[in-house]
């Protein structure tokens, strides 16, 4: 083990082979914020349980360890330095005392819920996306039941304080798509948010017909006024979060859960939208790991739409007016994807002429912009956009930093 001395015995040492990884991510869960850049990298490098006793200091590293974690943090887009692993030991001191993971799972199974892990038969394989940032676990209220890959889910946000066109928008293509047999994903908050669930809820026909990510703990259904909302789609479908039960939803995680929405979805469609709306956030998640981001165009007068035409304006977005404008961004993946190919035939079988123009454009080294791949494909940059989209969930397309090559197996 790499540098690793042992100063301790952990509480998760004791345990069986088999929960070991599940109690260390739920303590982990509490000891670090979301998207702490350090610890995902610490946990990377040694792995859950070995990185909970160093964070909680009853294992000592050696110089190797952050060596390592530096350059996860730099291949992730961090900077070359960082101020060490002991100035995150000090910031996660406060907090080893409260850890208490057993009593989170037993909340957990009260509520009827469960945690799940990266590796296990439920865990959504597209959170892989996030690279570094994917979450450490979830902590999922609802009914045991796999949840549906990213071309089957689309995202529907936007404002908290909609207007009467935005919410007829949402609850018409939520309904749409859940007719369709996509399931929805949202926020949870007031707003197009909620406004996308009761559309999925009454619309839906898959198994899991909406999901709502939550920014605080499960345990409680936040906001109070969609408190029978939130726990008719814990019911039907799915209520979960990457911070433990007890967890306040802060603003600051209100942005963290963004990019999980980002992520379960292979099309993100922003409805309305002010000029600086948390949901031109998740937006931007989307775009940054190479999902597709559509927005719906509304009255030049509309403040609730001033984001809409921002991201129209800084060329991020595709303008949709209808379910089947939606449903062709996510490229019909659920059939597209669906089925054993017949022994030799070739991995980019069923794309479309301007997929395959698009394919053949991408180059195989260095990555290239929207912009570029506009000129050399011919194509238009929404046409680009949504492509690129619907080839990187194939497998065919790979991001970096928003440009754009051709995956290794295309």
């Amino acid at each position: 083990m790499r540098d690793i001395k042992t100063e301790g015995t952990t509480r998760v040492a004791a345990l069986g082979t088999q929960d070991k990884e599940r109690i260390a991510r739920a303590a982990l869960a509490r000891l670090m914020e979301p998207q702490d850049s350090v610890g995902l990298a610490l946990v990377r490098t040694l792995g859950a349980v070995d990185a909970l006793g160093v964070a909680t200091g009853e294992l000592a590293t050696g110089p190797s360890v952050e060596q390592e974690i530096s350059a996860l943090l730099v291949e992730a887009g961090g900077p070359a330095s960082w101020a060490g692993l002991p100035a995150s030991l000090r910031r996660w001191a406060p907090r080893v005392a409260d850890l208490a993971p057993d009593r989170d799972l037993e909340t957990m199974r009260r509520l009827g819920g469960r945690l799940i892990v990266p590796g296990d038969e439920l865990w959504p394989e597209q959170l892989g996306d996030l690279g570094l940032q994917e979450p450490l676990c979830l902590w999922w209220r609802g009914q045991e039941q796999p949840l549906p890959r990213a071309r089957q889910t689309i995202a529907l946000v936007g404002s908290r304080d909609s207007t009467s066109y935005g919410a007829s928008v949402t609850g018409d293509f939520a309904y749409g798509l859940a007719q369709r047999g996509y399931t929805v994903v949202s926020g949870g908050a007031y707003g197009i948010d909620a406004h996308a669930h009761r559309g999925a809820l009454s619309g839906g026909v898959a198994s899991v017909p909406t999901i709502a990510v939550m920014a605080g703990g499960v345990d409680r259904y936040y906001p109070s006024g969609n408190e029978d909302l939130l726990r008719a789609v814990s019911t039907q479908g799915a209520v979960i979060s990457e911070v433990p039960p007890g967890s306040a939803p802060t603003r600051y995680r209100f942005l963290q859960r963004n990019r999980i929405i980002a992520a379960l979805a292979s099309v993100t469609v922003v409805v309305e939208a002010r000029w600086r709306s948390g949901a031109l956030n998740t937006a931007h998640h989307a775009e940054s790991i190479g999902r597709v981001v559509a927005a719906v165009p509304g009255s030049i007068h509309s403040a609730n739409s001033a984001g809409c035409h921002r991201l129209f304006r800084d060329g991020g977005a595709v303008c949709v007016t209808d379910v089947g404008e939606i449903t062709e961004l996510a490229g019909e993946m659920g059939e597209m994807g669906s089925g054993a190919k017949d022994e030799g035939s070739a991995v980019h079988d069923g794309l479309s002429l301007e997929d395959l123009i698009l394919l053949d454009a991408l180059p195989l080294r260095s990555a290239s912009s929207v912009e570029k791949l506009t000129v050399v494909a011919g194509l238009s940059p929404d046409a680009v956009r949504a492509g690129l989209g619907r080839l990187g969930l194939m497998g065919l397309a790979a991001s970096e930093r928003g440009a754009w090559k051709r995956a290794k197996n295309a």
